[in-house]
């Protein structure tokens, strides 16, 4: 199961002399650090000299740590990984059976067997070693590569600390880019926070989560479930094509020719969760109804219900989702104007934040002019330590009042807790506009708390007290 679950890479042929070399240079590698396990820094392997090890290590952990993947006093093997792919791991039965109550079954259980080697092929020997590590040295090592292996390790052998730790490294590492396959994971390990935290970034960032690369990765239960989602923040156009290119991935999964065809027989009944007539007009002429994967009468029904009066009836759904109802963090508890403020003349206005609980920063609220209407040009960008993590130019009309007005990143943008981010503009347009005063230092917004403090950016003003960017508009 897990074999196919969490592939490993396929080493590659050697076709030159070069790659031999090198193949040859990554085994003798590999040779070398299996020797230093086994002897452990030259201490374990001098015990059968009559050395006494064990006198170097004060702590019965340390002790324990000696044997992890090492030869001496092994009273078992594990032959892990799949056919072609498997390592020789020593184990201990005592040490393992410590630390997992399925390894105390297998060795001293009623129905135990006295086995010298067994064989493990649905467990990464990567994953399979991490999890050893744990239990000989009370250390986690987890990378993102293999984090899912381990987990998967971790629930079979019920090893309940590690199988957390792993789940606390997925949530940070959460990205749009992998939150669908985690989400199908989550599911499959049973792991509702996990879920639940997938689900809040592919609501939040659905645009960029349905183009990643691991959408298509997804399985069809976990694909409908995506499809079906109320709150997805994505055109329905968007929707369409990721459900398309995951048809693409799935024809090769089957061996099948990806078709028009085939594709639309891949999808099967998921076709009917795309909600097609609430894509713009144009969007449907222009794309789903050219894509060939509606009939002929589907795509006719559909340009008569956006047209007739008498609409026909539509397998497909017709109500628009909901997506995520924005939330706005007000900094300011009063704005003002002068004669002489506030001007910009390409300087920047900026303010760092932090928050509590993960967030998705999707635009920024901005004042406008005091002098009647007018239209300004804004370059936004949001800052981590410096590093940018997104930017756009964009235009907006002010109307003359102190109202804010709306200006928004492409896609949000996640931010983490406890992380200090900058919130910059660059505005230009009408000189005189309206500014903030007396800011706040902490404003709470729902659930979320978010914090203020002054940027070394802000070369116009800008700051906790007054200025611009009154409002941080976000999802949570």
């Amino acid at each position: 199961m897990a074999a196919e679950l969490f592939p490993t890479k396929k080493l590659l042929p050697s076709s030159s002399s070069s790659s031999s070399s090198s193949s040859s240079a990554s085994s003798t590698a590999s040779i070398q650090q299996y020797q230093q396990n086994l002897t452990n820094n030259n201490t374990a392997a001098s015990a059968q000299g009559g050395c006494n090890w064990q006198g170097l290590y004060p702590t019965i952990r340390e002790r324990n740590s000696v044997m992890f993947n090492n030869e001496m006093m092994a009273d078992v093997h594990f032959v892990v990984g799949p056919p072609g792919g498997t390592q020789r791991v020593p184990g201990h039965k005592y040490v393992l059976a410590v630390g997992s109550s399925v390894f105390h079954a297998m060795f001293y259980g009623e129905l135990a067997e006295d086995q010298e080697e067994i064989r493990i092929p649905d467990v990464e020997p990567p994953s399979f070693l991490a999890m050893l590590k744990y239990i000989y040295c009370d250390e986690i090592d987890l990378c993102a590569d293999t984090v899912l292996a381990t987990l998967y390790a971790a629930k079979k052998y019920i090893v309940p600390h590690l199988a957390r730790a792993c789940v606390n490294f997925l949530e940070t590492s959460l990205s749009a880019k992998n939150a669908c396959v985690l989400l199908s994971q989550s599911c499959l390990f049973e792991e509702p926070d996990l879920t639940q935290r997938c689900w809040e970034v592919i609501d939040a960032q659905a645009e960029l989560a349905l183009r990643s690369e691991g959408f298509c990765d997804i399985d069809t239960q976990t694909l409908e479930s995506i499809l079906r989602r109320e709150t997805l923040n994505a055109k329905e156009m968007v929707v369409f094509e990721a459900a398309l290119n995951w048809a693409e991935a799935e024809c090769q999964r089957q061996d099948l020719n990806p078709t028009i065809e085939n594709r639309r027989l891949v999808l099967g009944k998921a076709i009917y969760l795309i909600r097609v007539p609430t894509m713009a007009l144009e969007d449907f002429a222009n794309g789903a109804a050219q894509s060939g994967v509606l009939t002929l009468n589907e795509t006719n029904d559909i340009f008569l219900w956006y047209t007739a009066a008498n609409k026909p009836d539509l397998l497909f759904c017709t109500k628009p989702r909901k997506g995520l109802a924005p939330q706005r963090c007000h900094r300011f508890q009063s704005c003002a104007y002068r004669s002489n403020q506030w001007r910009y003349r390409g300087r920047c206005d900026s303010i760092q934040f932090a928050v509590d609980k993960r967030v998705f920063i999707a635009g920024f609220g901005l004042y406008g002019s005091s002098c009647g209407s007018a239209e300004y040009s804004a370059k936004i960008e949001l800052k981590r330590q410096g590093v940018p993590m997104a930017q756009r130019i964009i235009k907006y009309f002010s109307d003359g009042s102190s109202s804010t007005f709306p200006v928004w990143f492409d896609y949000p943008v996640q931010i983490e807790p406890d992380t200090f981010y900058t919130a910059s503009v660059v505005l230009d347009g009408n000189e005189l506009s309206y500014f903030g005063q007396e800011g706040m230092t902490e404003v709470q917004c729902g659930k979320v708390t978010f914090q203020f403090q002054c940027s070394s950016d802000s070369t116009n003003g800008t700051g906790v007290q007054g200025g611009q960017i009154p409002e941080l508009i976000f999802y949570a």
